[in-house]
């Protein structure tokens, strides 16, 4: 059974329309070919991704998400995706948004990396960004 999860580690943040996020982040994974098995999002504090980027990444450097993707199979989701809340809402301020926007354009994002989309270099940036776009679009919230 496919399954998308939601958790909080060092953070206490709810996250609003869980359901209807799940029906679209399981369409966005769909739509671009691939099959879902287990996609789970921590929701964390700056502290706790900077632990993760250090231990796991060797960088030293704060950031708003990680993905790590965990299947053995080609066109498989399993995979963890951490999110810092602090990182988000920074972020939220500075692109002149609201919030729950910022997490979703992040949820997406970690999950486009899922889906082999990367974002290292200006044109794959920019792809990352329009399929960001694209799938923000789709949002029924």
């Amino acid at each position: 059974m496919p399954a998308i999860s939601f958790f909080n580690e060092s953070v206490s943040y709810k996250l609003p329309n869980k359901l209807k996020l799940k029906k679209w982040i399981k369409s966005t994974i769909e739509k671009e070919g691939y099959n879902l098995e287990q996609l789970n999002f921590i929701f964390c504090s700056d502290e706790y991704l900077l632990g993760i980027n250090q231990q796991f990444l060797n960088h030293d450097t704060y950031t708003d998400i990680i993905t790590f993707d965990n299947s053995e199979v080609e066109k498989l989701i399993i995979g963890d995706i951490f999110i810092s809340i602090e990182r988000v809402k920074e972020n939220a301020k500075i692109y002149k948004t609201n919030d729950f926007d910022e997490v979703c354009r992040i949820i997406i994002h970690g999950t486009l990396h899922l889906l082999g989309y990367k974002d290292k270099g200006k044109i794959a940036k920019t792809l990352m960004t329009d399929k960001e776009n694209e799938y923000l679009a789709m949002r029924e919230l």
